[in-house]
């Protein structure tokens, strides 16, 4: 379950109703993540999906963990993302850009998210071992970030924190 206090915050200056609409928008662009990250998951990857919708609220590029299938050590779900997004928009821009992630993103990760100027972050769990958004690190309110983040965290928390505990669970067994 989502933690309203989280997702309250990110919402200030907004009425309730547009924080309700908000919400329900964010957790089904989440479970398209999670399903991403199911496929990641399934092809022996560690379960991350991600996908970026534009302003409009279309899809515009999704990605899921590659790291292993690509034996590419930069091929996590959010930097796949971006760069199908920035083929599509022709531009490494992504301002007014939304990234939806099933995990915090890593330090490198949060820094393309940064260098791309994703306007909005919405992720599922936090990563007590290698989060750069608010858990380990906090890079986007940071001297090093020159780019203001909207970041929101906890939309379908349980649902990916599950998928990857299961996913690593089974990797274990």
């Amino acid at each position: 379950m989502i933690d309203e206090a989280k997702c309250r915050r990110s919402f200030l200056g907004n009425g309730k109703r547009q924080m309700i609409k908000n919400l329900e928008v964010h957790q089904i662009w989440m479970d398209q993540a999670i399903a991403l990250a199911q496929q990641a998951g399934d092809a022996g990857e560690i379960p991350v999906g991600a996908i970026i919708v534009d302003q409009q609220g279309e899809a515009i590029a999704t990605g899921v963990n590659r790291k292993e299938r690509d034996r590419d050590p930069t091929a996590h779900a959010e930097i796949v993302a971006i760069r199908e997004a920035a083929r599509v928009l022709r531009d490494w821009h992504l301002t007014g850009c939304t990234l939806y992630v099933t995990l915090e993103p890593c330090p490198m990760c949060a820094g393309a998210i940064l260098q791309a100027r994703v306007s909005t972050l919405v992720y599922g769990a936090d990563d007590p071992k290698a989060g750069a958004i608010r858990t380990v690190a906090n890079l986007p309110d940071s001297p090093v970030s020159f780019h203001r983040l909207e970041a929101i965290a906890g939309i379908r928390e349980r649902e990916c924190q599950e998928l990857l505990q299961t996913w690593f669970k089974n990797l274990r067994n």
